[in-house]
């Protein structure tokens, strides 16, 4: 039964989509509308189980609500997965998941996400007006959220150094970073332009190695990022890299990055603390994209604005470390008790 589903989190709604016609198959899964229609990118995925396609959908969806919660976005948490057989994407299925979206009435609101592009949500657009993340004219807000996400882990790694190291500035820090795509890629460049030091580990090797040339960095494989000895951990590829198995093995005291749903259990949180290790909550530290994609959509301002409202993350961050500190409750746990009291569900 999907209620007794161990992510399932009260969500509001959970739709199941199928397009024999295109191929499609979907979820949207809902899980507040409490601060307004439910956002949240659709990600593009070739899960090895159906299951895992639903795991993600509904850890993604409640990230979002508590993402636009503490972001003070007037926005609820929703999240769509599109499940891949391992063939690209085609236009039929962009337009089929554009009428699933539209069939929902308003409540669900898309942008891009891991394997989707500003091309795909034009062409969702097409079928519903309900996306944003589209390309947008200079100094406008919106456009692929990639780059605003980066910002705002840049600004959130600078904030957990002052915080765990006590220094001002990031020259000579050691920042291990993991997954370096349009975030983790964006994140190392605004870090290396800074002087720190960096070490860089991709699913693509190549794609780490040609980065690391660029930037003066090291590569390693995939496998070994986590266990660098460094100041900073940034992972900023998929979720559930933080558990039982991988904690233990950690060699950094900081981590701070942009992927989402870091922690495999709530009980990982306890393990982060129990090592002495500064956990920034993924879904503060990463919320800059949604921040353009509301923006964006309900008209809230320029790009100006999204900047402006993105450099506020580091004091969000600072105010949950504070009463971490204080309470001697984990920082994630911290930032879950602020984020269910601003959605009504305190």
């Amino acid at each position: 039964m999907m209620w007794s589903h161990p992510d399932f989190d009260d969500h509001e709604a959970v739709h199941f989509f199928t397009d024999p016609a295109s191929g499609l198959r979907a979820i949207i899964a809902i899980h507040s509308t409490h601060r307004g229609p439910s956002s949240g990118g659709v990600r593009f995925w070739h899960y090895a189980r159906e299951a895992d396609a639903l795991t993600d959908a509904l850890r993604l969806s409640r990230g979002m609500s508590y993402k636009n919660a503490m972001a003070g976005l007037p926005v609820g948490g929703g999240k769509g997965v599109i499940l891949s057989d391992g063939s690209p994407k085609t236009q039929a299925q962009l337009l089929a998941f554009g009428a699933a979206i539209e069939s929902v009435g308003g409540r669900y609101v898309t942008a891009e996400d891991v394997g989707m592009s500003e091309a795909d949500m034009t062409t969702i657009a097409q079928a519903t007006r309900h996306v944003s993340g589209l390309p947008v004219a200079a100094g406008k807000a919106g456009g692929d959220p990639g780059p605003v996400t980066a910002l705002g882990v840049y600004l959130g790694i600078k904030a957990a150094v002052a915080e765990g190291l006590g220094r001002d500035d990031l020259s000579g820090v050691h920042i291990a970073i993991q997954g370096v795509g349009s975030v983790g890629g964006g994140t190392a460049r605004r870090l290396a332009a800074d002087g720190a030091r960096l070490t860089l580990a991709d699913a693509n090797g190549d794609k780490a190695q040609a980065l690391a040339q660029e930037l003066g960095a090291r590569a390693v494989g995939a496998d070994e990022i986590m266990t660098v000895a460094a100041d900073v951990f940034s992972p900023n590829a998929l979720g559930a890299i933080l558990n039982e198995q991988s904690i233990p093995h950690l060699a950094a005291g900081i981590v701070a990055g942009g992927a989402n749903n870091q922690l495999a259990t709530p009980a990982d949180a306890q393990r982060l603390q129990a090592r002495g290790v500064l956990y920034a909550p993924d879904y503060v530290i990463n919320a800059g994209g949604i921040i353009n994609v509301a923006t964006e959509y309900f008209g809230l301002g320029d790009r100006a604005d999204v900047e402006a409202r993105v450099s506020e993350i580091p004091a969000r961050l600072h105010a949950i470390w504070a009463e971490s500190k204080a309470s001697g409750v984990p920082a994630a746990d911290v930032a879950d008790a602020m984020a269910r009291a601003l959605i009504g569900r305190g």
